[in-house]
C-alpha cells in the first residue's frame, strides 16, 4: 500500500531530528513507501469549496543539518491524500482551531490524525475532567474566590494557563505563597480563559511519566525527572528523560482511557501520569516516541503506521 501523505507542522527543516516525534513519523512512513508533503499551519485554506495546501514534496534523512530534501513548491486540493497530519505545536488558540475546522471538511474521506473534530473539543487540560476517579483535586475557573478557596483547601498548588504547553506559565504556589493574586492579575490581564488549578502532587520530584499509546492501546513510557529546584518537568524546560516501566496502575489508567480515544479517532496520544494520577492527556502534538525507542526499541511510529494503513485499506 502506497500512501499519499501531508503533513501540516511547523518548519519541519528547523526540527531536532533526534528529539522529534513528527519527523520520526514521516521518516518511517517514507521507509514504508508512502509519499510525503510538508505544509505549514498558515498556508492551509479553504478556497471555494475546497481544502487546499501549498507546499513541498519532501524526501527525509537522519542526517543532521541535511535532513529534509524539498521538491518544486506546489499548491495542492487535500481531499486528493490519504493521509492527513494535525501536527503543528500548541498553542491550542482560534488559530489552532480554526485548522481543525477545516480539515474536519475533507475527514474521514482524507483520513486526518488525529480527528480534528475530537482534537478541538478534547484538549489536553479538558479531556482529564471526564475521569475524575484518575486525576488529582482539580478545578478550572477565572474567579479568583473560586481559586482562593481552592488553595485554602489544599494548601500546595500547581496554578497554570488552561490551554498552554511545553511548561510555559506553570507556578507552584506552596502554602506560605503569597502571589496568587498578582497572578491571577498576570493570567486574566493576559486573556480572556479559565485558568486550571491542581492540587501540588510530591511525586513530580520522582518524575512526570509520558505514556505513549496507539489507538488507545499503551506501547510504553518515559519518565521525565525536573532538574533541582524545579517543579516542571517537561523537556522543553531541561526535563531529563528517563527509561521507565508500565505501572499496574498506568495499565488501569489506559484501560480506562483507553476506549475512548479509540472511539473518537485518537491514534497518537501521550499522558502525563504523576505518581497514580493522570494529570493530562496530549492529543494535538504530543511527544516522546524518539525517547522510547532508544530506551526500549520501541518502534512506536510503525505501530502507529500499521494502525493508519489497517484503516486507509478499510
Amino acid at each position: 500500500m502506497r500512501l499519499k501523505v501531508a503533513l501540516q507542522m511547523d518548519p519541519i527543516g528547523s526540527v531536532n531530528i533526534n528529539a522529534d516525534s513528527t519527523f520520526r513519523i514521516a521518516l518511517e512512513a517514507q521507509a514504508r513507501g508512502h509519499e510525503l508533503f510538508f505544509y505549514t499551519p498558515d498556508k492551509l485554506a479553504f478556497v471555494e469549496g475546497r481544502v487546499i495546501a501549498r507546499g513541498f514534496p519532501i524526501e527525509l534523512r537522519r542526517e543532521i543539518g541535511n535532513h529534509v530534501t524539498y521538491g518544486a513548491e506546489t499548491e495542492v486540493d487535500l481531499a486528493d491524500f490519504d493521509v492527513v497530519w494535525l501536527r503543528q505545536d500548541p498553542p491550542f488558540d482560534m488559530g489552532y482551531i480554526t485548522t481543525t475546522h477545516l480539515l474536519e471538511l475533507i475527514h474521514p474521506g482524507t483520513l486526518v490524525v488525529n480527528d480534528p473534530f475530537w482534537v478541538r473539543n478534547y484538549p489536553e487540560k479538558l479531556l482529564v475532567l471526564r475521569f475524575p476517579q484518575l486525576t488529582p483535586p482539580t478545578a478550572i475557573a477565572r474567579d479568583l474566590q473560586t481559586i482562593r478557596e481552592f488553595k485554602a483547601r489544599h494548601g500546595d498548588i500547581i496554578l497554570k494557563p488552561l490551554y498552554g504547553n511545553g511548561g510555559a506559565g506553570v507556578f507552584r504556589l506552596d502554602p506560605n505563597d503569597r502571589n496568587l493574586a498578582s497572578l491571577h492579575e498576570m493570567f486574566t490581564g493576559m486573556s480572556r480563559e479559565p485558568m486550571i488549578v491542581q492540587k501540588f502532587l510530591p511525586d513530580v520530584a520522582k518524575g512526570d511519566k509520558r505514556v505513549i499509546l496507539v489507538d488507545g492501546e499503551p506501547v510504553g513510557a518515559i519518565n521525565r525527572v525536573p532538574q533541582a529546584g524545579e517543579t516542571r518537568s517537561n523537556m522543553h524546560v531541561g526535563g531529563r528523560p528517563e527509561k521507565i516501566g508500565l505501572t499496574d496502575r498506568d495499565l488501569e489508567i489506559c484501560a480506562t482511557i483507553g476506549p475512548v480515544l479509540r472511539e473518537k479517532g485518537q491514534v497518537f496520544v501521550g499522558i502525563d501520569v504523576i505518581g497514580d494520577w493522570l494529570t493530562e492527556i496530549n492529543v494535538t502534538s504530543p511527544t516522546g516516541i524518539q525517547e522510547l525507542e532508544r530506551f526500549d526499541g520501541t518502534n512506536t511510529a510503525a505501530r502507529i503506521w500499521e494502525v493508519i494503513e489497517a484503516k486507509r485499506a478499510r
